[in-house]
């Protein structure tokens, strides 16, 4: 049991595309570009320093 991932929105696919970016520049992990996933949502992954995965989306 644990978590296994959190999401943040930030409201826009430009967003979504302008926060990976920042994080990329900043050396984090990026885990999955930027797409419109099979259900329909855009995301990003991206890991933390301690290895959680956090979802940008749309």
């Amino acid at each position: 049991m644990g978590l296994a991932h959190f999401a943040i929105s930030v409201g826009s696919k430009k967003k979504v595309e302008a926060h990976t970016e920042q994080v990329r520049k900043n050396g984090f992990k990026i885990i999955g570009e930027h797409r419109t996933t099979g259900d329909g949502y855009y995301e990003s992954v991206i890991s933390d320093p301690e290895g959680n995965l956090i979802e940008i989306t749309e």
